[in-house]
């Protein structure tokens, strides 16, 4: 049975494994030329996140390659820390760059499927019998089923569900990332044990967050509607220096440091309104069919998505129909942190009170601990079976 999956991050792969290990033929279309290396960081938690990694075999891979825990310490404008949240609570059980845990499932699967680098999906075509599959550079070519695991602007949702703001909302803030010589002289960066440490500093609607595993600097800020081009690097960093200006703290100089940058990255934080994520001989996995922007637990969705249809594929022998709507059923669960919340409100408080209200969860310990098991709760899903693969 062939198998097109467009997009190579995270979900693409994962999928690609299952499903090449066990007797599909999977091309996989990748719009960048290469693999993007580092990026922010993403983490796992709980048990259900843990079972997947181990069933896919690569859980000692991540602790190898995983990254330091970072608290980050929210501080005035005279670096007086108000807060700290720890690094448990932001980086789960275990942390990584996401570059590297894409290179992991690339090395992982590149014998299982055949990776076309370079190229994208322009138009689908769906017959009874297969979808014709349109590229921008390579000759059409017939597949049995297409899967779109290219993220939360999913040109695949798009040609076969409808226009994106049809099944993403926006959450009323954006966020922006990039590299750059971080304006930390004189703070502690690192604990005895080995622990990071960043630096938040909130002013209301907005927060810049400078030195952690994330990113190097992390921006969350209130815009409506964000007046910029998504494909236009001039226009966001325009937006973002908009947003923050006169902000104080150390953020001009965070800004400046990023402004060259060959990493910068905005968008909005973006939650999905579907709760069916197949149509017909197309199905979405990860952030196409379930983002929810910061919110903790993309990655984890993203690979549980992926062991699912795979699992549910291999157990209906192939039958898109049964094991389509198997998916639909079995995600509609785990998928539900991602139709609700908004992070945005938490990183960038709207007001000074909320700000207070915020740092003040993070001293007290009943709050604390009462938030570490409704994360520990939304992450343990115990409806997830334990597929028969190779």
């Amino acid at each position: 049975m062939k198998v097109l999956i467009s997009g190579a991050s995270i979900a693409g792969p994962a999928l690609a494994r299952w499903l090449g290990r066990n007797g599909f033929d999977v091309t996989i279309v990748e719009k960048a030329p290469a693999l993007r290396p580092g990026g922010q960081a993403v983490d796992f938690k709980g048990r259900t996140h843990r079972d997947v990694l181990e069933r896919m075999g690569i859980l000692d891979d991540v602790h190898a390659r995983q990254t330091a825990k970072t608290d980050w310490r929210l501080v005035d404008e005279d670096d007086r820390v108000k807060a700290t949240v720890p690094g448990e609570f932001i980086g789960g059980d275990v942390e990584i760059l996401r570059g590297d845990l894409a290179g992991i499932l690339h090395e992982q699967s590149r014998a299982d499927a055949e990776y076309v680098f370079d190229d994208e999906i322009v138009a689908l075509a769906e017959s009874g019998s297969g979808v014709d599959v349109s590229f921008a550079t390579r000759p059409s070519e017939r597949f049995d089923l297409v899967i779109g695991a290219d993220g939360v602007h999913s040109a695949v949702r798009r040609l076969a569900f409808g226009p994106e703001d049809r099944f993403i909302q926006s959450r009323g803030y954006c966020y922006a990332v990039a590299s750059g010589e971080m304006p930390l002289d004189g703070l502690e960066r690192q604990l005895p044990d080995g622990r990071a440490i960043a630096y938040g500093y909130n002013e209301p609607g907005r927060l810049a967050l400078l030195g952690g595993q994330k990113a190097p600097s992390l921006f969350v800020f209130r815009a409506d509607g964000g007046d910029y081009d998504r494909r236009d690097v001039g226009s966001q960093r325009a937006l973002l220096e908009s947003a923050f200006a006169g902000s104080g703290w150390r953020v001009p100089q965070a800004i400046a440091a990023g402004r060259d940058a060959d990493d910068f990255y905005l968008d909005v934080l973006a939650r999905t309104t579907m709760t069916s994520f197949t149509r017909g001989r197309v199905a979405l996995v990860g952030d196409a069919g379930f983002v929810n922007t910061l919110g903790g637990f993309g990655t984890g969705l993203a690979l549980i998505g992926a062991y699912v249809l795979a699992g549910e594929l291999i157990a209906a022998r192939g039958d898109h129909v049964a094991g389509f709507a198997a998916y639909d059923r079995r995600m509609w669960k785990p998928t539900k942190i991602a139709r609700s919340g908004n992070v945005g409100p938490f990183l960038a408080p709207p007001s000074r009170w909320r700000i207070r209200t915020r740092d003040w969860t993070f001293s007290n310990p009943v709050m604390y601990r009462s938030m570490m098991w409704l994360t520990d709760t939304f992450a343990t899903d115990d409806s997830i079976p334990d597929y028969r693969m190779r």
